[in-house]
């Protein structure tokens, strides 16, 4: 039997419409004309329900002990949630573009107001400069049409690599193409000298963790052992997103 779908909030902003849905036990999030944005689970807003943000949370642990973390796109902020959760970070800043986007989360997506969080409005391409350095970054910048031109942006997925800290991690939610690559993969390829690895999803999606420098390697032993240690709090195990991360494609 399906599941009514009710909607419980509709705003008009100057970039299109956002609209909140219930159906059963989640909550949506989506923009323009019915394109899904998000998806949280009502009883647990930092429960990771698709595969796609589940590899974003697996590109945490890349780092061994985050403190700082800078994320490029709300949406219902259920990564976010994650990570304060289940991360030892200490500071964490979101630039998100649409006002009403974070103020929906935190009325009806579960986004708590939590005193390491800091929320400030605007377009990523500008507000990056005056972001504080981190120890991740997240890039996920979507509209109702799909991603961002940022996420195709030299100059942009530049400086988001200059503004980690040394041995950080750059993740990027990166739409996946027919032959299974991420979207540009020719200009990932050239801007980050093919030192990077992928992770794609069930979702078509393909998560891009891109390290500081050269010189830093992906520590997959310690990965494995932090998603391992980290599976019993989560409620899923990530080790089939780990069979599948790859080197640049």
């Amino acid at each position: 039997m399906e599941k009514e779908e009710r909607l419980l909030a509709e705003v008009r902003d100057a970039f299109g419409l956002i609209r909140v849905l219930e159906v059963g036990d989640y909550r949506f999030l989506e923009f323009g004309a019915a394109v899904e944005q998000s998806c949280v689970f009502t009883a647990d807003p930092a429960w990771l329900e698709y595969d796609y943000t589940r590899a974003m949370l697996l590109g945490a642990l890349c780092h061994p002990q985050p403190e700082t973390a800078l994320f490029l796109g709300l949406g219902a902020g259920n990564l976010t949630q994650a990570c304060l959760k289940f991360l030892p970070l200490e500071d964490v800043e979101v630039i998100e573009l649409r006002p009403a986007v974070p103020e929906l989360a935190m009325q009806y997506l579960g986004l708590q107001n939590d005193p390491r969080l800091y929320i400030r409005i605007g377009d990523a391409t500008e507000l990056l400069e005056t972001a504080e350095t981190a120890d991740l970054i997240f890039v996920d910048l979507y509209n109702d049409s799909g991603p961002d031109a940022a996420h195709l942006a030299w100059s942009f997925l530049k400086r988001c690599q200059e503004k980690l800290n040394p041995g950080g991690w750059l993740v990027i939610n990166q739409w996946g193409t027919d032959d299974d690559r991420p979207l540009g993969a020719a200009l990932l390829r050239g801007l980050y000298h093919r030192h990077y690895w992928e992770c794609p999803v069930k979702e078509g999606n393909v998560v891009v963790l891109v390290p500081a420098d050269l010189d830093q390697q992906l520590d997959l032993a310690g990965l494995r052992s932090r998603a391992e240690a980290l599976a019993p709090r989560l409620g899923y195990p990530l080790d089939s997103l780990i069979g599948v991360l790859r080197p640049a494609s």
